[in-house]
């Protein structure tokens, strides 16, 4: 475990209030809140984020880190996937984005060569594990994986940062 590191957990799209809206104010109001908790972060001495690259909170939660990296070259972006092809059935303009995103990490990490049933709890899991803080857009809902990430770094006492999407 790196002792300032965070990891970033959170719903995709489908899963939000306004979905694939960005525009929608809500979703501006988040992407703010994520942001500036990450800026806390930096401003506490955390140096390394860990991004599970899953659409949506991942994805923006990756995006503020490289901003943030022109200002604060000593940041470090993990991109934690969990298989390869993670992003292969994903719209263009996303798989786009996703590849720009792992054209910029630090260290990009596959838990798993091929999808496989369990590689996303896998990926999961490896977040919490390597780092001290967990960083969580969550709904609410008890069966997702997002409740299940931050049911884990319960378990291991991690840090945990709650945003609710609403």
């Amino acid at each position: 475990m790196i002792e300032k590191s965070c990891a970033f957990t959170g719903h995709r799209p489908q899963s939000l209030p306004w979905g694939y809206h960005e525009t929608d104010a809500r979703c501006i109001a988040l992407k703010k809140a994520l942001a500036g908790q990450i800026v806390e972060r930096v401003n506490a001495g955390y140096t390394d984020f860990f991004s599970g690259m899953a659409e949506g909170v991942d994805t923006w939660a990756a995006l503020t880190v490289l901003a943030l990296k022109k200002e604060n070259p000593t940041l470090k972006l993990h991109c934690i996937l969990p298989c390869k092809g993670q992003a292969d059935r994903w719209q263009t303009s996303a798989r786009e984005l996703y590849a720009s995103i792992l054209k910029q990490a630090d260290e990009i990490v596959w838990v798993s060569e091929a999808y496989s049933r369990g590689c996303m709890l896998d990926r999961n899991r490896y977040l919490v594990d390597h780092t001290a803080c967990l960083l969580a857009v969550y709904n609410g809902n008890w069966r997702s994986g997002t409740a299940m990430t931050v049911r884990y770094a319960r378990k291991l006492g991690r840090e945990i940062i709650l945003l609710r999407p609403f």
